[in-house]
């Protein structure tokens, strides 16, 4: 009997049971495995949400110079193992000058040792922000990292009357020429070599007129061809520049021997006796003389040919200048250098005295006897 009123309350109870009720039990099983679905799919979701690159400062400097060029290097380390590559961004940096858009990068072991390179310009200057991104091989990017900039230590130099603007581990003089510029100036062309250096600061106190005629620049090594016009008065062309090795202002000083010719050449610096050719032709002279005198003597007429070579090299020598004429607008430059100065520019057309031609350009004299360059298509074609 107990069994039969237990089934029947079974029964009672299922038939009597709301639809509803059914219905949202199922939905909540549904719910509950779209839920788990949706956590398995946010567990599984793209690495760009995930921290894979840290960086730290590996090399900063104690104290940096104003004018100085110098290096940071940060580490950084990758938890992906397999990837393209590394970019950095750069930004809110304060007196500096970024000099490079890339880093040199150094491998060992897991760590990447990224060195950047910078210019000191004011002595309020902080590093900017290095922001990391890391490229898998479908080109996917990675959450950013970044690594904020540091106040640097600058200091400004009290600097030498004659001091140059440069500041560099070596700076040197490897060719220079000084000619004549007008009835009152001289004009000194030098070439300088140096390293870790900003070449390009290069400024000199107490000229007439100065410039950049080519710069190669680089962080270790650096080339510069400059000119600086000067009074005739001065007998020594001195300035000093900052050494970072010795940490000390070293002189530098270009002695000035005028020479009557210009320069021909950017390689053609250095000061020339140009007595020389007069000395050549004496001796070519001598000779021809020695020889007539055997021709008297000894009666052979062997001896002409040592008559002809000289003298014809005596009036080789002295062919007077060939007379051109260039065009109206023409540019005037100061060295054979397409980007270097131009100092005048022609209102007219003029006929001028060619003094050499070298690469596409022709070295002239000019009415007030300045020697400039023009470019072989400034020549008249008639």
């Amino acid at each position: 009997m107990k069994l039969f009123l237990l089934v029947w309350l079974f029964l009672f109870s299922i038939l009597s049971a709301n639809p509803a009720d059914l219905l949202q039990t199922n939905d909540s099983a549904d719910v509950q495995e779209q839920n788990q679905e949706n956590s398995t799919n946010e567990s599984a979701l793209p690495s760009e949400l995930q921290k894979v690159i840290y960086l730290s400062y590996e090399k900063v400097p104690q104290r940096v110079i104003k004018g100085e060029i110098f290096s940071v290097t940060i580490k950084t380390l990758s938890i992906v193992k397999d990837f393209v590559d590394i970019t950095y961004e750069l930004s809110n940096a304060e007196g500096l000058k970024i000099l490079t858009d890339f880093p040199s990068r150094d491998v060992d072991s897991k760590y990447y040792y990224e060195t950047f390179y910078f210019l000191a310009t004011s002595k309020n200057a902080s590093l900017p922000n290095f922001k990391a991104t890391l490229l898998d091989y479908n080109n996917v990017q990675y959450r950013t990292t970044t690594l904020l900039g540091e106040k640097l230590n600058v200091i400004s130099l009290n600097p030498q009357k004659d001091f140059s603007n440069i500041v560099a581990n070596s700076f040197e003089i490897s060719e220079y020429k000084t000619t004549n510029y007008d009835s009152t100036h001289n004009i000194v062309i030098f070439v300088a070599n140096a390293t870790n250096c900003y070449i390009s600061a290069l400024k000199l106190k107490g000229v007439y007129k100065q410039g950049i005629e080519s710069v190669t620049e680089s962080f270790s090594e650096s080339k510069i061809t400059y000119y600086a016009i000067i009074d005739k008065n001065i007998e020594n062309l001195s300035f000093s520049y900052f050494n970072l090795i010795k940490n000390r202002f070293l002189p530098i000083n270009i002695p000035i021997i005028v020479n009557d010719d210009s320069v021909t050449t950017q390689s053609d610096l250095k000061p020339k006796d140009q007595s020389r050719e007069i000395l050549k032709m004496g001796i070519a002279g001598g000779i021809a003389l020695i020889s007539f005198l055997m021709i008297l003597w000894r009666k052979r007429y062997l001896y002409l040919i040592f008559i002809i070579t000289p003298l014809a090299y005596i009036a080789y020598a002295g062919i007077p200048s060939k007379e051109i004429c260039i065009k109206e607008g023409t540019n005037i430059h100061l060295l054979p250098v397409s980007n270097g100065t131009i100092f005048e520019t022609t209102t007219s057309r003029y006929s001028l005295q060619k003094e050499d031609e070298v690469q596409g350009w022709v070295k002239i004299q000019l009415q007030n006897k300045k020697i400039g360059w023009v470019k072989n298509e400034d020549i008249c074609s008639n």
